[in-house]
C-alpha cells in the first residue's frame, strides 16, 4: 500500500515537473522577434505567446469539461487535469504579471 502511494506520488510529481518545463517561456535570444528591430530578444512577443499558450489551455479545459458535461466523454479525470493545468497556466501568468508590475513601479520610483 505504502509502496503504491510512493509511486504515485512520484509519477504525480514527474508529470507536474513536465509541465513546468513544458510551461516555461524559454527566450530565443539568436532567433530574430517578431517586430523587434534588432533582432533580438522581444518580451512583448513573450508575453503575447504566453498568453496564447494560456488561452489555448483554458480551451482545451473548457472543450473536455463540455464533453463531459453533455456525456460525449467519460474521460472526467483528464477534464479535471486539463482544467488544473489552465488554472495553474493562469497563476503563473498572473505571477509574471505581478513582478513585472512590481518592477516597473521600481523604476518609477527612481530619481532621475
Amino acid at each position: 500500500m505504502a509502496t503504491e502511494l510512493a509511486g504515485l506520488i512520484q509519477a504525480d510529481l514527474a508529470a507536474l515537473t513536465n509541465d513546468a518545463a513544458r510551461l516555461a517561456i524559454t527566450p530565443a535570444f539568436n532567433a530574430p522577434a517578431h517586430g523587434a528591430a534588432s533582432g533580438g530578444f522581444s518580451f512583448a512577443q513573450s508575453m503575447k505567446d504566453a498568453l496564447a499558450s494560456v488561452d489555448n489551455d483554458q480551451r482545451i479545459a473548457t472543450d473536455k469539461m463540455s464533453a463531459v458535461d453533455s456525456g460525449k466523454s467519460d474521460d472526467l479525470v483528464g477534464a479535471m487535469l486539463s482544467s488544473q493545468q489552465a488554472n495553474l497556466s493562469f497563476s503563473m501568468l498572473l505571477q509574471v504579471r505581478n513582478k513585472v508590475m512590481g518592477a516597473v513601479d521600481e523604476l518609477l520610483k527612481l530619481p532621475v
